[in-house]
């Protein structure tokens, strides 16, 4: 009970004071002391691994030396959409079709795209929200509901999608010997289902606050779409559609390091077909590394509190009894991958820690290994966005400049709770169809 209480503790005071502004890579290191003191681990041990040091550098350090190729390839990739003025080209193309009236919907679309073009999610809430604070404005649309409409187009229907580059889709691969396009049919089923209900619930959230006299407030450091230049929108396209057609040639061949030849190839395009828009090469170089680094050291952090949370005999009893509940064998799957994934605040560090532990006891029991992979993806983009999830605590604050009490409810209904109801109907349709 003590170990319990030491591992609940050390999640809710993790999740409050990151809700109070408290910096992840200070914050994250002592939570995971508190649950270490609360569970007998020591400090540090030179013979033992099983110690807090080594048990939280090992989860952070690993995360990073196994990711942070995609993560740079991702921000590069993203920096070079935005500075060359491709995103712009092709969120406004987008707007163009659907009519600034349908402002929301011209936001999630223009998210989806780029995120499922393999444009890291980090990236994309920076890209997208000038155009989202220029359209929310003309609509007189409530600000706060900004992050929300970032985050459906960004981490629902698309990160954890068949064929998506984004790597909550690609974890999965190395530990189940499966491909990016595991389950894809019920997946195109699941990710409408997603997109329909996160998107009617926002508007109607969206409006009610509106019945309740909300509206647009300005701000004077608000972004502004401006009037320079832009490229054709295909210039921006093309380099998507060579993410996904390299990382579909080659997922079979390569595996995880397909997505590195695919980013490459994206980048690499990208630059070719943009050059003439871009002022300086080296400014977007270290911006894209700088922000390569914040995002992956924030889901590392997070990830290193997993990994000594993953000492504590709690954690061992709580995975056993998620991987022994009644019924089938994808629902403990599910509970499991999306309880560590809120446990360390992350669907890719929860993938990580989860898969080594549950993948080689279900594969065992004859659990289809595609079926899993489409079930863990999804579930794994549920609790991961509690409040101190990185993506949500850098797209509220950091970009948005809102606070988790006005912003993140809606937040957690189109990113925590749809996700939620994704992933009970891919059990439901894996199971009886």
């Amino acid at each position: 009970m003590l170990s319990l209480f030491g591992l609940l503790a050390g999640l809710v005071l993790l999740i409050v004071l990151t809700m109070r502004g408290v910096n992840l890579f200070v914050l994250a290191p002592l939570c995971a002391l508190f649950v270490a003191l609360f569970n007998g681990i020591p400090f540090w041990l030179a013979d033992n691994p099983a110690n807090f040091v080594q048990g939280y550098m090992s989860g952070f350090a690993g995360f990073v030396s196994s990711w942070f190729l995609m993560f740079l390839l991702g921000a590069l990739f993203g920096k070079l959409m935005e500075h060359t003025g491709a995103a712009d080209a092709v969120a406004l193309a987008i707007v163009k079709r659907i009519g600034k009236q349908r402002a929301v919907l011209a936001v999630v679309l223009a998210c989806a795209v780029l995120t499922y073009g393999g444009v890291s999610i980090f990236v994309v809430a920076f890209s997208a929200y000038p155009m989202a604070v220029s359209l929310f404005k003309d609509a007189n649309l409530p600000r706060r509901f900004i992050p929300a409409t970032l985050g459906l187009g960004s981490v629902t229907f698309t990160m954890t999608s068949a064929g998506s580059p984004e790597i909550q889709n690609w974890i999965p691969i190395q530990y189940l010997g499966t491909s990016p396009y595991a389950g894809w049919e019920v997946s195109i089923i699941v990710a409408v289902f997603m997109a329909i209900i996160g998107y009617c619930w926002l508007m109607k959230m969206i409006k009610t606050a509106m019945s309740k006299g909300e509206v647009f407030e300005g701000r004077d450091a608000d972004p502004v779409v401006g009037d320079k230049a832009l490229p054709h929108p295909m210039m921006g396209i093309l380099p998507l559609l060579v993410v996904l057609i390299l990382s579909y040639l080659l997922h079979d061949s390569m595996q995880q390091a397909a997505l590195i030849v695919a980013l490459t190839g994206g980048v690499t395009s990208l630059y070719l077909l943009n050059r003439k828009f871009l002022t300086s090469l080296g400014q977007t170089l270290d911006q894209g590394a700088t922000g390569a680094l914040i995002a992956i050291g924030n889901t590392a952090a997070v990830v290193g509190f997993g990994s000594v949370a993953k000492l504590t005999p709690a954690f061992a009893a709580v995975v056993d009894s998620m991987t022994h509940l009644p019924g089938s064998e994808l629902i403990g799957a599910a509970v499991a991958v999306s309880v560590i994934a809120g446990l360390t605040g992350s669907a890719s560090g929860g993938q990580a820690i989860a898969l080594p532990e549950i993948a080689p006891v279900y594969l065992e029991r004859g659990v289809d290994a595609e079926q899993l992979h489409r079930v863990v993806a999804i579930s794994s983009g549920a609790l991961d966005s509690l409040p101190h999830n990185g993506y949500v605590v850098t797209t509220i604050r950091a970009i948005c400049g809102e606070s988790h009490q006005n912003a993140y409810w809606p937040v957690a209904a189109v990113t925590v709770v749809v996700p939620t109801l994704g992933v009970i109907m891919a059990i439901f349709l894996f199971q009886w169809f």
